[in-house]
């Protein structure tokens, strides 16, 4: 498994920008696919990014495609979110996951962090 720890959340005004990352520990953060995901306060937790092993396959949701960048840096055991013209609906908790397969369902990953607070104001 690997040990997860987000930084970087906040309060930003709407059209902001803001940039969480994921410090990774554990000899298979190299192999893992990395996500990550979202959950607002009475909805289920939903997927955002996911970033290959390699670091150069991308996926994002339809909702922040465009907006929202995912980076992975394999000599600092780092993956970062880069989340340029935020909305009020991107307010929620940002978790940092990782997994052994290509989904984009929470359940395809089995390590998570604690979560970051983003709070995108009107």
């Amino acid at each position: 498994q690997v040990q997860l720890v987000e930084s970087g959340g906040g309060l930003v005004q709407a059209g902001g920008s803001l940039r969480l990352s994921c410090a990774a520990a554990g000899r298979t953060f190299s192999s893992a696919f990395m996500g990550w995901f979202r959950q607002a306060p009475g909805k289920e937790r939903e997927f955002v990014a996911r970033i290959g092993q390699s670091g150069t396959v991308r996926s994002y949701a339809d909702s922040v495609k465009g907006r929202f960048t995912i980076s992975k840096d394999g000599a600092k055991n780092t993956v970062d979110l880069q989340m340029n013209s935020l909305k009020p609906e991107d307010t929620a908790v940002y978790y940092c996951a990782a997994g052994g397969v290509a989904g984009t369902s929470r359940f395809d990953f089995d390590s998570w962090g604690q979560g970051t607070q983003v709070t995108v104001s009107s």
